[in-house]
């Protein structure tokens, strides 16, 4: 059987490739989306081996139209998704108060603006009318850092938005996820390895719709 699209915006070295990698490996054709053209060339060089369609889009999850416009690039070259994986973040050092406006306006737009036109843009266009929307979440949206405070501002909206879709999307074919790790990716665990992350996300596409919940805890 043929499979859709894995839609992945936001695919770095570490858990976006290897999501990139988990989904091609399991059939799928992947839209590769991130800022860094060069290194999503390199990204889909390394991924030929697999003999899926792996192409990279170069955009900017911060910029709305930017963003729409490399996922339906992605969709018409690339075909009809079954999934989109929103992995796009910005994680910096940064303070609750002071600082420039136009910096936490900026982080933001990539942290919860982004997901939402990601999901605005890939949902419609769902093979079938069916799939997955899967986001990558964060401990601080349980334990709030005050030195990362943007970031953890950032992953509670982005928590509280996918408990939100969850609901909305009930019985529709569709099911949002956002996965919460609660420590650092590649850190020296098995369980939180790029690899087996990556696998979870497998997990939760291919889940029975009696399965679906609105979050994944990584502990």
């Amino acid at each position: 059987m043929t499979l859709g699209t894995a839609v992945i915006v936001g695919v770095g070295p570490g858990i976006g490739l290897a999501i990139a990698h988990t989904f091609a490996h399991a059939g799928h054709p992947v839209a590769m989306l991130a800022r860094d053209a060069v290194k999503l060339r390199a990204y889909a060089a390394e991924l030929a081996s697999t003999g899926q369609e792996v192409r990279g889009y170069a955009a900017d999850a911060g910029d709305p139209d930017d963003l729409r416009g490399a996922i339906h690039r992605a969709i018409t070259e690339l075909g009809a998704p079954d999934l989109l994986v929103y992995n796009a973040g910005v994680r910096r050092e940064d303070s609750p108060l002071g600082g420039d406006d136009q910096d936490w306006a900026d982080v933001t737009a990539v942290n919860v603006l982004g997901a939402r036109v990601a999901a605005d843009a890939v949902l419609p266009e769902l093979r079938g009318g069916r799939g997955s929307l899967l986001f990558t979440g964060g401990g601080y949206a349980l334990s709030p850092s005050k030195e990362h405070a943007s970031l953890s501002v950032g992953k509670a909206a982005l928590r509280a938005y996918v408990h939100v879709l969850h609901d909305q999307l009930a019985g529709t074919g569709v099911h949002a996820t956002t996965v919460t790790i609660t420590r650092d990716i590649g850190g020296g665990e098995a369980r939180f390895d790029p690899a087996v992350l990556a696998q979870a996300y497998l997990d939760l596409h291919q889940q029975p719709a009696g399965a679906w919940q609105p979050e994944l805890m990584r502990y």
